[in-house]
């Protein structure tokens, strides 16, 4: 699939936003262990991306019934859904001047199509050292879910089953979709949310 940005201006994938917060102090403070002059963006990338991944709990996986949005409240708390830590890593990436997006698709929620369908959030982040775009997902691994980072084949989260009425969109968007943070805006028990508030299309 060939990915297109929203915009041709790279500044409008590095604005701070409310979300977006890369100027908070936590923010900034874990910033400055995870990167460092020396590394390359491809480097700077990969180290949030795992980051991200890794150190911050998708709220389903724990059952954790907490609703995060902002950047700086995703990474206090360690936890949130995907649309909650596509803000993190955002923020940890913009802050570095790496031009960050966010990316959707269209899945069923659970494993068949009348459990219903949600938009899933992910990032497309801007590798000025190839001069092209790569999307990455730091939802959270899991069993049957083995997101990586590579820039040879993208290696996401969920693969998409058109026969199943999912959808993949190609647009890198300069802001999150205003329904997935309205969402978490909205809602006080993030595994209510999840079954039941998800909005299912862009």
């Amino acid at each position: 699939m060939k990915l297109m940005p929203e915009s041709e201006d790279l500044q409008d994938y590095l604005k701070e936003s409310k979300v977006v917060n890369y100027s908070h102090p936590l923010i900034k403070e874990v910033a400055k262990k995870l990167f460092n002059n020396e590394q390359t963006d491809i480097e700077k990338v990969k180290v949030a991306f795992q980051f991200v991944r890794d150190e911050v709990s998708h709220s389903w996986d724990i059952q954790g019934t907490r609703v995060t949005c902002t950047a700086d409240d995703v990474l206090k708390h360690k936890e949130g859904i995907c649309y909650a830590k596509s803000n993190l890593l955002a923020a940890f990436l913009r802050g570095e001047g790496v031009p960050t997006g966010f990316c959707y698709q269209r899945l069923m929620i659970f494993d068949t199509p009348d459990k219903g369908y949600s938009l899933h959030t992910l990032n497309g982040v801007f590798l000025n050292s190839l001069n092209r775009w790569v999307r990455i997902d730091a939802r959270g691994n899991k069993l049957g879910v083995q997101a990586e980072f590579s820039l040879d084949e993208e290696k996401l989260a969920f693969s998409v089953q058109e026969d199943f009425d999912e959808k993949d969109y190609p647009t890198i968007y300069t802001q999150p979709n205003d329904k997935t943070i309205a969402t978490l805006q909205a809602n006080t028990n993030a595994i209510v949310m999840y079954k039941h508030h998800l909005p299912e299309y862009l």
